[in-house]
């Protein structure tokens, strides 16, 4: 049974109304939130940017059911991973169990901002892949010192440990990456419905000793649901034309100036093309075919705009996932 979940996108609310639409969220009833972990949002139109980790210990004092995820933390640059780990620790005490850690090689839009450049894709995976051990070993409880390529630890220990352990969830990018990440985290992240990457990455998952059998596998649908559809189109265009220019674009780009000039040319129809826009809840509902049809166990939806989000989760959320779950048996 597929699960569906709910985005609590911080590039286009702010911190209060994020911890909100959490708790509408799980009064609706989706299974799952995902939150993202920005420093800048993608354009200027979305306005906001506040601090994923402090607004999710909001959330799970706010909320008592609902499941999250970072969607996802870079932790090789902005954070280093012995403080990915430490904040991931803490999370999940607050959350009593609720909280998966999402980790991804980022993108320069957000971790340019500490002055070290952005390296090239290889040195971004060789980063992730030492930080993912490192965070690992702290969640030991051991005391750790590490000298590795890109991190150094000396002594360092993590004092206030979760009883259950804390699912890492890691983004991945292509065939090299689902190979080499399949073997150290417990669920993979992917940007598309691509049914040969989660076949491959289950079938590594199978092969690993004590594996317990087809791990999570989580994507995110944007749609822009509103009551008139020319309305849900232009806000669509205005703020979610940045994700036409696909991941390796995306990944590169610098600021929200950069993003800006680079969609230009995307006209408010091509968005509408690929993004389910205005009332119709069908619509949505075959959007999210691919993804089921790819083998994804769990899909977030993205309502874009915020000033939809009361509304949507008040209106059209229930019925949308009523119709979502009758069409998954």
């Amino acid at each position: 049974m597929t699960r569906f979940g709910y985005t609590l996108m911080t590039e286009q609310s702010g911190p209060r109304e994020l911890v909100r639409y959490a708790v509408a969220a799980e009064e609706v009833g989706f299974d799952f939130a995902v939150c993202s972990d920005h420093y800048s949002p993608w354009l200027s139109e979305q306005g906001h940017s506040p601090h994923a980790w402090t607004m999710l210990g909001a959330v799970a004092n706010a909320t008592h059911r609902l499941p999250f995820m970072t969607y996802v933390t870079c932790p090789t640059m902005r954070y280093h991973p012995a403080v990915v780990a430490q904040q991931a620790a803490t999370l999940q005490i607050l959350a009593e169990g609720r909280f998966t850690l999402g980790l991804g090689s980022g993108e320069n839009l957000n971790e340019h901002v500490v002055g070290q450049g952005w390296p090239g894709v290889v040195d971004r995976h060789d980063r992730l892949f030492e930080a993912i051990r490192v965070i690992r070993e702290l969640h030991s409880g051991r005391t750790v010192n590490h000298r590795g390529r890109w991190y150094q630890l000396d002594a360092a220990k993590l004092w206030d440990l979760p009883e259950q352990p804390i699912p890492l969830a890691v983004a991945v990018s292509g065939p090299k990456s689902v190979e080499r990440f399949a073997t150290i985290a417990d669920e993979m992240v992917l940007t598309s419905p691509d049914a040969d990457a989660v076949s491959s990455w289950q079938e590594i998952r199978q092969r690993k000793p004590g594996d317990t059998g087809p791990s999570r596998v989580t994507g995110q649908l944007p749609i822009s649901w509103d009551t008139d559809r020319d309305t849900a189109i232009r806000r669509a265009h205005e703020q979610f034309r940045w994700s036409m220019g696909g991941w390796e674009v995306n990944s590169n780009l610098p600021t929200p100036t950069a993003f800006d000039a680079a969609t230009q040319s995307v006209r408010p129809e091509d968005v509408a093309e690929q993004i389910p826009c205005g009332p119709d809840l069908d619509a949505i509902v075959e959007a999210v075919r691919p993804w089921r049809e790819a083998g994804f166990t769990d899909i977030a939806l993205v309502q874009i705009g915020d000033e939809r989000q009361e509304e949507f989760l008040a209106k059209a959320a229930g019925p949308l996932l009523a119709k979502l779950r009758e069409s998954d048996n």
